[in-house]
């Protein structure tokens, strides 16, 4: 799996998390719904991103990264 598709993945089972744990156990969960955006549109504008810099670290390869022979 690529780095995109892993992003994609996190961010979504974060969201998905955030809105179980606010239906189940306190709305104040929403701020990580909140928080999970805002890191997204950050990343957007700066290119930069923790969980692909923490998917690096476990060698996750990006969709631009040639394969290694």
């Amino acid at each position: 799996m690529t780095m995109e598709k892993c992003i994609r993945v996190i961010a979504g089972s974060f969201i998905l998390i955030s809105l179980a744990l606010a239906l189940l156990v306190n709305k104040w969960w929403l701020i990580w719904t909140a928080l999970v955006g805002l890191n997204l549109i950050q990343s957007a504008f700066t290119n930069w991103c923790l969980a692909e810099g923490i998917l690096k670290k476990f060698g996750v390869k990006g969709c631009c990264t040639p394969a290694s022979k």
